[in-house]
């Protein structure tokens, strides 16, 4: 996939650890502590994911957190948050997506990677894909949230059925003017393609 942007200034507050409230999921551009300013081992990094979980479950969140990295090093966190914001998008990876993308001023994170405490559901999996992530790590898989009632293997068994054989039923309304925006995209000679 070919990727075209310009990537947007660095906040001037890049050092401060930042709290940021995105789409309603708790999620932070790093501690700013020595821990995360050093390089760390893969080990380390899962660790934190690992730990930012535990500490989200204390905290009423769900039993989830991630890291965005970069060469050994923290750029940004995030933890679940679905039920505490009442968001169903406040996964821990799509909320450190958030904060990494919000922290560079970019939506592509080529070069960097996410440890996350549990393998990502279909639409992490996606959110890291859209975001170019190099790399996934992750601690518990998805049986390991099948046990504890976090299953979606109902989400993949559906992408596979017909459309008029899923749960969720869907419907092609008004194609033929919903693919004028597709046309202007196409011809628009400054898009900013992703």
């Amino acid at each position: 996939m070919k990727v075209c942007f310009k990537k947007g200034k660095q906040s001037a507050l890049k050092s401060l650890c930042v709290l940021v409230a995105l789409g309603g999921a708790l999620a932070s551009c790093g501690s700013g502590s020595k821990a995360d300013e050093a390089s760390q081992s893969q080990e380390e990094l899962m660790r934190k994911a690992i730990e930012l979980s535990v500490e989200n479950v204390k905290n009423g969140g769900g039993p989830f957190g991630a890291v965005i990295v970069k060469d050994g090093k923290i750029v940004a966190t995030g933890v679940n948050r679905v039920t505490a914001n009442n968001d169903p998008t406040a996964h821990a990876e799509v909320s450190a997506i958030r904060a990494a993308c919000e922290k560079l001023g970019t939506f592509d994170l080529s070069g960097y990677e996410i440890y996350t405490s549990c393998e990502p559901c279909p639409m992490c999996l996606g959110a890291i894909y859209w975001a170019h992530l190099d790399k996934v790590y992750y601690g518990n898989d998805k049986t390991d949230a099948k046990d504890i009632g976090f299953d979606d293997s109902f989400i993949y068994d559906e992408l596979e059925l017909p459309y008029d054989q899923r749960k969720l039923p869907s419907e092609v309304l008004l194609p033929d003017e919903a693919i004028r925006a597709f046309d202007l995209w196409r011809q628009k000679e400054d898009k900013v393609e992703y």
